[in-house]
Parts: structure tokens; C-alpha cells; sequence
């Protein structure tokens, strides 16, 4: 006797949408083998349900309503993939409610929300799946919340932002400009018409709040993060630091140091030869520490239709199976712990890159030198390339390598340094990682 099928309400249709549904279609054999009943779409609730759509299942009517599933008893699990934080939660909550249990890709409201969502729905008996709400088709969050669970995680290094991530390499390896491969990545689909929260760092750092939350049982905020972004850098800076030995990528790292849990998004100098450092084009890495398995890595898609979608099928499989039952309430579990306490930001310790524009004249390095000494900063390389004849602006590239120091003492110079005559525009300061 066949078994009777899994009904879903796909709440949003778009690119991930589209794509989960192909993948139920092409591979319905497959997936029903591996769930042990057939998985089919039952609703789908769109903004616009008149228009034309790509792999829109078979007999079904698409609403602009959720009202459709919340009476649906026959339809157990909600796959919610609309952006947005708050019309998805509210959605969440109601489905939560009518006894429905949640497959989402949304980060950003998981960011704003999950833990209460998460609550939520261990008090009704129900669950959230949510692996693909951070780096696509890496299976992260069963990582960290399953794989590794008998380890303490010490750290935690990634790169979770393809669209910077894509624009790092292209202006490396064409040699353009931020602007140019900025376009050239909302031409393939990898930016957004409106980039910011991908090129200003709130996307990683939003990731990486969520993992933080499950790798060290502490919630925090994007004010924890010293957060920067790639929209100030140059070519200039990724070929200064290519001549150095270095890459930039815009690195998240979460690290417990001295009981105390420090948090950072920003573009940073990684060695060459190292393994994230070599992640290029729209992919993923993240490396977990943990204090028995040691450093772990894994990496690959990190956004895209069909990597998404694979990880948001995933979760309804696992939902299917029985494992989300069995594993959803372990994540409150393991983060009932006491929290971390967080590092204030201006403590974050580093050694820096730092590239300012100056006038090509006399006294001008000593007035630099003569700050940052007053800040307790130590350089350890200075660099300025010749100024070429032809070039009568009068100004040059002044590139210096710190020491060791803090993120207070470098804003502090900062301040000083922008206001010094010689010095046009702001400076360019960049963490190295060691």
C-alpha cells in the first residue's frame, strides 16, 4: 500500500523557491525513496499569483493568502523562503500555531528572531529546520549543531558573503575597479540591484551572529561586531597585499579568547598559502576549531538557486524522516548555557594594514609616525612607491604595516590622522589575520 504523501505550503516562489520545486519535480523518485512517502507541493502563496512562473508545479493554484494552509490539516510543514524579517515572522507564528512545522532560508530573521521562534516552537512540539539560512549548500548548521557536538568550539573562520567574495576576485584577476566588478556581479545575478547589506558586511555579519548563537550558546548583536565592508577598498589594496603575500577576502571570525568571545567582519590580509585565502568567486569556506576534532573546514556554494534550494530540501527531508524531531530540541539544549562574555570591540587585537593618501613632500611621514606613536602603535613596514614625473597631483600612496594593536588605539589615531593637512580622504585600515 503506497504511502500517503507530504503535503508542503511554499510560502514565496522566487529564485530559491522555483528552485526547491524543481528539485521535488526532477528528483520526486529519489526524495520519495528517501523520506519513504511521496513529497509533493500543495500551496504556494506568492506576491503575484497571475504571473508566469518557471517550474510552477502541476495543479497547483498559487494564492497571494496564507490562510489556504493554516486550514489545510492535511499539510504538516511550511517551507517559508520570503524575505524580510517582519511579515515573515509574523507568518511564522501563525503556522507555528496551527500546528505546522518550518523550513526557512531567511537569516536575516533568524538573526532578529530565531530565538524566539525557536522557543516557540519547542513549546508547541514543533520544529525549524533552517540550514540553508547560512552559506547555501554547506551544511554548517548541522555541523556545528550535530556533527561536532562533542567537541567545545574554540573559533570559528569564514568567508559567508559570495557577493564579496565574487568581487574581491574579479578586481584581482581582471584588474578593475570595485565599481566595475560590482556591475559585472549584478549582471550574473550574484548582487542585488541595491548590494549594500552584502558589500557593507551585514549579511556575513547577520551568518555570523547565527552561528555564534549555536557554536558558543551566546546571543549577540551586529554592535558586538566590528563590522566593515568592501565598498571603500581600491585595487590599489589588493595589489599592495597580493606584493606583501597576502589576500584580501572579507573574513567573519567568532573566537573565544581569555573566556571572552571576540567578533569580526571585515576585509583582511590573509597569507596567501593559506586554504581561505584561496576561496574565490561566489563559494563559501568556514573553518570550525574545536578543542578534540581540531580545525575542520568546509566549503563550496555558499548562495545560488539550486545550492540553496538543495539544503532547503534537505531540511524537509530530515522533517520527513523523523531527524528534525529528534535533533530540533538539542539546539536549545546545547545553548542553555551560560553566555560568553562579549569583547568589547575597541579591544579586538590585530596587526593592520594601513594605506593613506599624502602629499608628496617633506615632514609628511613624521606627522603619520609622530600619531601613531602617540597611540602606542609600532610599524613594522612602511612603503611608499615612487611617484612618477608625469603624475602632477602632488600626491602619493603611503602604505604601513603594524605591529600588533587594538581597534580603540587605531580609531583613536584615526581621528588624528584624518585631520592632518597632508593626508586627503580617509584612511584605509585593513586587520591581518595571523
Amino acid at each position: 500500500m503506497a504511502s500517503s504523501p507530504l503535503n508542503i505550503g511554499l510560502v514565496g516562489f522566487g529564485t530559491v523557491g522555483s528552485g526547491v520545486a524543481r528539485i521535488l519535480n526532477e528528483s520526486a523518485e529519489l526524495i520519495a525513496a528517501r523520506a519513504g512517502q511521496p513529497v509533493q507541493i500543495r500551496h504556494i502563496v506568492i506576491r503575484d499569483p497571475g504571473r508566469a512562473r518557471d517550474h510552477l508545479p502541476a495543479g497547483v493554484t498559487p494564492s497571494d493568502s496564507i490562510d489556504g494552509i493554516l486550514a489545510d490539516s492535511e499539510t504538516s510543514l511550511v517551507v517559508q523562503l520570503i524575505g524580510g524579517t517582519d511579515t515573515a515572522y509574523d507568518y511564522i507564528q501563525k503556522f507555528l500555531a496551527a500546528g505546522k512545522d518550518i523550513v526557512t532560508a531567511n537569516k536575516a530573521l533568524l538573526y532578529e528572531y530565531g530565538v524566539d521562534l525557536f522557543r516557540q516552537a519547542a513549546a508547541d512540539g514543533r520544529t525549524i529546520g533552517f540550514e540553508a539560512a547560512v552559506a547555501g549548500g554547506i551544511p554548517i548548521i548541522n555541523v556545528v549543531n550535530q556533527a561536532l557536538t562533542g567537541n567545545r568550539i574554540n573559533a570559528l573562520e569564514a568567508i559567508l558573503n559570495g557577493t564579496s567574495n565574487f568581487i574581491l576576485t574579479e578586481m584581482l584577476d581582471r584588474q578593475q575597479s570595485y565599481e566595475n566588478a560590482l556591475a559585472q556581479a549584478q549582471e550574473l545575478g550574484y548582487a542585488e540591484a541595491d548590494p549594500a547589506m552584502d558589500v557593507d558586511g551585514t549579511d556575513a555579519a547577520q551568518k555570523l551572529a547565527i552561528l555564534t548563537w549555536l557554536a558558543f550558546g551566546t546571543e549577540v548583536s551586529l554592535t558586538d561586531c566590528v563590522q566593515r565592508g568592501i565598498d571603500n577598498l581600491q585595487l590599489t589594496d589588493l595589489q599592495v597585499a597580493g606584493e606583501l603575500g597576502y589576500k584580501i577576502k572579507l573574513l567573519a571570525t567568532a573566537r573565544v579568547n581569555e573566556d571572552r568571545l571576540e567578533l569580526s567582519v571585515q576585509p583582511t590580509l590573509l597569507r596567501v598559502d593559506r586554504t581561505i585565502a584561496q576561496i574565490d568567486g561566489p563559494d563559501n569556506i568556514i573553518a570550525v576549531y574545536g578543542d578534540f576534532v581540531g580545525k575542520t573546514t568546509y566549503s563550496g556554494a555558499g548562495a545560488g538557486q539550486l545550492p540553496t534550494a538543495s539544503a532547503v530540501v534537505a531540511d524537509i527531508l530530515d522533517y520527513a524522516t523523523g531527524r528534525a524531531a529528534a535533533t530540533f530540541p538539542s539546539i536549545l539544549r546545547s545553548t542553555a548555557g551560560p553566555s560568553l562574555q562579549v569583547q568589547p570591540p575597541e579591544e579586538l587585537s590585530r596587526r593592520y594594514y594601513l594605506r593613506l593618501t599624502v602629499e608628496d613632500r617633506p615632514h609628511v611621514l613624521a606627522d603619520i609616525t609622530d600619531v601613531l606613536g602617540r597611540h602606542e602603535i609600532s610599524i613594522s613596514l612602511v612603503r611608499q612607491d615612487e611617484t612618477p614625473e608625469e603624475n602632477d597631483d602632488g600626491l602619493a600612496s603611503l602604505v604601513i604595516m603594524t605591529h600588533r594593536t587594538t581597534e580603540g588605539k587605531l580609531r583613536a589615531a584615526d581621528m588624528e590622522l584624518n585631520q592632518l593637512p597632508a593626508v586627503h580622504g580617509a584612511c584605509i585600515r585593513l586587520p591581518v589575520a595571523d
